[in-house]
């Protein structure tokens, strides 16, 4: 049985910057065929209750990466050096991206569309990252743990040394996933309304 996945896109005022889908991320390669980000529903639920609850301080999500294919995970593990991995999900245990459950994201700002200046870049693998990092400029941190809050009060989970990444609490208790992109597409499809006219 193939677990409730859902595409963000169908959520209103989300944005999306799936670098993922472009060179211009960690490993220097497109990874993904569509510049797509799924999640389970119940965690996209819960998502957008995050950003409903950011509108009112002038910020919205910006979307980075949501489900990955197992095999993603274990290329990123390949290609990268230990001092990286440290940053990095093992592909022995899967991560929770696999699960549908993980959300690597960031704000807006509402009224100009622009991203908003934090610590660090996403993926960016270093001291500035964690999210107790004291450096950087003091809006810049208050953006950072704004975020941190409004996700950890509606059902997410940071991890310390990224402060974009971010666990549905029900992670665990959903399998590892290997559907591609594009097989994900075809389920969405299938399951349309107008397909089934």
């Amino acid at each position: 049985m193939i677990p409730p996945i859902v595409d963000l896109e169908k959520y209103s005022g989300l944005k999306f910057d799936i670098r993922y889908a472009r060179a211009d991320n960690f490993i220097g390669e497109k990874v993904y065929d569509l510049p797509k980000a799924y999640l389970l529903r119940h965690v996209a639920l819960d998502l957008h209750q995050v950003h409903q609850q950011l509108v009112p301080h002038g910020f919205g999500l910006l979307i980075f990466d949501g489900y990955r294919p197992w095999s993603v995970t274990k290329l990123f593990w390949d290609r990268s050096t230990e001092e990286v991995r440290q940053f990095l999900a093992n592909p022995e245990s899967g991560s929770s991206h696999n699960r549908g459950c993980a959300v690597d994201l960031s704000m807006y700002h509402l009224d100009t569309g622009e991203p908003v200046l934090m610590p660090s870049d996403f993926d960016e693998m270093n001291e500035k990252a964690y999210t107790e990092y004291s450096g950087g400029s003091d809006e810049s941190r208050r953006c950072r743990d704004l975020l941190q809050t409004t996700m950890k009060a509606n059902g997410f989970v940071g991890i310390k040394n990224e402060w974009w990444h971010f666990n549905h609490r029900t992670h665990q208790g959903w399998p590892v996933m290997y559907l591609t992109f594009e097989e994900i597409e075809l389920i969405l499809q299938s399951q349309s309304p107008s397909h089934s006219k």
